[in-house]
């Protein structure tokens, strides 16, 4: 069995690698085989070893299936803006087709479960003509959404889950990633989320003073992915 997902955002800091992270550590408590990918990221560190984003080294940590760093994270940016501008200041011309070869390159590990996470939210420019929500149409792969609960995050959340069907693509399921702990509400604005999306929703995240992986893991279910 070999499970493939773009993991996206309703927007910047939804909580995208938390949840990517607990949800491969849910997949190896199950006996699978996990690896991770970060395609391009903002925001990165340079150490003695190059450039490190913090996202990147989350999914490292938990992905059974070991691969080098250039693989997980084959485009890596000191600033945290979005990647288009990063990529220009930095000189580097980011393209569909060079980011597709290197996703190949995760997918062909066949891991059992695979996530592939974007920057931002849905439709982040990676160029002047193409856009991050591109690889996932590329790659043809089953999208999980995640929504930062927070004030506005309906309109977010089903824009997204409107544009990932527009484009042609199977929205698996989504998670709630509770980002305001005095989100307005709340009961009703998830009733809301769940009557709204047609997708099963995979879990429910409350607000986490210091989220881990293992920690969000047990808020969330994988079941319906596999």
């Amino acid at each position: 069995m070999t499970k493939a997902y773009f993991l996206t955002g309703t927007d910047t800091d939804a909580g995208k690698t938390t949840m990517a992270a607990g949800l491969l550590y849910l997949a190896q408590k199950q006996q699978l085989s996990t690896l991770g990918m970060k395609p391009i990221a903002s925001g990165s560190e340079v150490n003695t070893q190059g450039l490190r984003n913090s996202d990147a080294l989350a999914l490292m940590a938990q992905s059974s299936i070991k691969r080098p760093y250039q693989e997980v994270n084959p485009y890596a940016f000191v600033p945290a803006i979005a990647p288009h501008i990063a990529a220009k200041e930095a000189g580097i011309e980011l393209k569909v087709s060079d980011l597709y070869k290197a996703a190949q390159i995760i997918l062909h590990q066949q891991a059992d479960f695979t996530l592939i996470e974007g920057a931002g939210g849905w439709r982040v420019p990676i160029n002047n003509q193409a856009f991050l929500s591109d690889l996932a149409i590329a790659l043809n792969l089953p999208v999980i959404l995640v929504v930062g609960v927070k004030l506005g995050c309906i309109n977010h959340a089903l824009l997204t889950a409107q544009a990932i069907s527009s484009d042609g693509l199977k929205l698996a399921g989504w998670v709630a990633n509770v980002i305001d702990p005095n989100c307005a509400r709340l009961k009703e604005v998830l009733a809301t989320l769940k009557k709204q999306i047609s997708a099963p929703c995979l879990g429910q995240v409350p607000y986490l003073e210091e989220p881990s992986a293992e920690k969000v893991a047990s808020y969330l279910s994988i079941n319906t992915l596999l």
